[in-house]
């Protein structure tokens, strides 16, 4: 036995080691953030130094060896690594034991995401987002009974209605939680640079342009000037064109028209349809357009969203950023909320490639901050980089927003058949119960909302009880008590508990 422990310690002693270094590398950037962040920072630049290492093999035989395989370390890296060291006989002197331990690093998340969305109403599940649609503003019945249904964070987009329906429905809300005596927060989406399509040659009278895998069209800026024979598309976001260069993809409509650049030139691009996976081969105005492959310089702050900003100020708990991209994005909003005096906290979507790449900049600007939170805002993200990729990447996004102790929001299209239908699919029953990782999840609008918020608390009161966070814990199971009931096994000491 003590000759298989001696590699294993080598081996930690090696991680412990680039995990310090880490952590001095980085002090320069840890004593930017807030001080009430800076435990979080430094376990975030743990985590990252950690995941730089292939642990595979070392994993496996740290469970071999009935030891914590650090698969679930990610609030408390370098603690973990002492502790395991500690087992295997190594003497760490007391002061330089890491203060983020697991108990420590609970109590953040679950302080930030109190101090973010409010008290939950049930312990044991997220808290429950819920999108306002425009009847909203008009119907303080139905905001009091989403209220009781479970909803503990109210979502206005500012991409929709205007000033007059927003304050409706933040006065409805309001209201409803005063009456109710059940707390709910305010989150105010700023509607960030809108890239959709404008038809502008072909097909423009009919408001929409045919097109077939292989075909050749134009992308243009949005009020060029056009031959009405040619098939073109515009971009309404103006400067975007330009950016574009042979090979990068362009998809449209939630990615169901994938096309992709051949040539560009000054206000347009050719672009030749590789996959058209809609119903019908139209393109219409009005859908989305993304630019995977593009490095786009663009303003993410639009003039409106600076437009929109005193009305969160005075309205909003909130306040959502799309299209966050760079560290430097989320600085100048940082610096436009904190003009004239104080500030809310801001919550960064998570909904590109470049989004991705930065996160951990992202996270540490965020720091500067005592709160904030991140969403995963799955529906471009999955345009964005690829629908077969968002299940890697969407975990990825929630291991390291744990390891910097964020709060974080699971987004887009949960449970929506049921919320447009009334009826479930199978896979999106099992997607919903993977919600449960996050400390809260987005519904978008719908026919079937207080249907959609019964089903998910019951799906995450089920499934809550098998983990928290990524680690999984061991209630009883009634599968289990049933078998050794049958077989005549009684359970020796405690209760009988009647668990799924």
């Amino acid at each position: 036995m003590r000759d298989s422990i001696i590699p294993l310690r080598q081996s930690l002693d090696q991680i412990l080691r680039k995990l310090l270094a880490a952590g001095r590398q980085g002090d320069p950037v840890v004593k930017t953030v807030h001080p009430d962040q800076r435990v979080s920072a430094v376990n975030l630049l743990h985590y990252l130094a950690l995941r730089r290492e292939d642990l595979r093999e070392l994993q496996d035989d740290l469970h071999d060896a009935g030891l914590s395989s650090l698969a679930s370390s990610e609030s408390h890296v370098l603690r973990q690594v002492q502790s395991v060291l500690q087992r295997l006989g190594a003497k760490i002197p007391a002061e330089d034991i890491s203060i983020c331990d697991d108990e420590t690093a609970s109590r953040l998340l679950g302080q930030r995401t109190r101090a973010l969305f409010g008290n939950k109403l049930n312990p044991h599940i997220p808290h429950l987002m819920v999108t306002f649609d425009t009847a909203l503003a008009g119907d303080y019945d139905a905001v009091k009974d989403l209220l009781l249904a479970g909803m503990s964070v109210a979502r206005i987009n500012c991409a929709h209605d205007g000033p007059k329906q927003w304050k409706r429905m933040v006065a409805h809300v309001r209201k409803a939680a005063r009456v109710t005596a059940r707390p709910c927060k305010v989150y105010l989406d700023l509607a960030g640079p809108k890239i959709r399509t404008v038809v502008l040659g072909k097909g423009r009278k009919k408001g929409r342009m045919k097109i077939g895998e292989d075909e050749l069209f134009w992308l243009s800026e949005p009020k060029a000037k056009v031959n009405e024979q040619e098939k073109v598309i515009g971009c309404t976001l103006p400067g975007v064109v330009n950016s574009l260069q042979a090979g990068d993809r362009v998809l449209f409509d939630d990615g169901l028209f994938e096309s992709v650049v051949v040539k560009s030139g000054v206000g347009r691009a050719q672009l030749r349809m590789l996959r058209v996976s809609a119903r019908k081969p139209f393109l219409k105005p009005e859908k989305g357009i993304n630019f995977p492959d593009s490095r786009l310089d663009i303003q993410c702050l639009t003039d409106f969203d600076r437009a929109v900003l005193p009305f969160a100020k005075e309205h909003a708990d909130i306040v959502g950023f799309s299209f966050v991209q760079k560290a430097d994005d989320v600085a100048e909003l940082q610096r436009l909320l904190h003009r004239d005096g104080g500030a809310i906290p801001l919550v960064l979507k998570i909904e590109t490639f470049e989004a991705v790449q930065n996160l951990p900049d992202l996270l540490l600007q965020g720091m500067k901050e005592p709160v904030f939170g991140v969403m995963i805002a799955r529906g471009d993200l999955a345009v964005e980089i690829g629908f077969e990729r968002l299940s890697e990447v969407q975990e990825e996004i929630l291991w390291i927003c744990e390891a910097a102790h964020v709060p974080v929001i699971w987004a887009t299209q949960v449970l929506e058949t049921l919320n447009k239908s009334g009826v479930a699919t199978r896979s999106e029953l099992t997607d919903a119960a993977r919600a449960g990782h996050a400390e809260c999840v987005m519904l978008n609008k719908g026919k079937h909302l207080l249907l959609v918020l019964a089903t998910l608390r019951n799906i995450l009161l089920r499934s809550g009880g098998h983990h928290l966070k990524k680690r999984y814990i061991f209630r009883p199971l009634a599968i289990a008590e049933h078998y050794f009931n049958k077989t005549g096994v009684k359970k020796e000491g405690g209760k009988k508990k009647n668990t799924p």
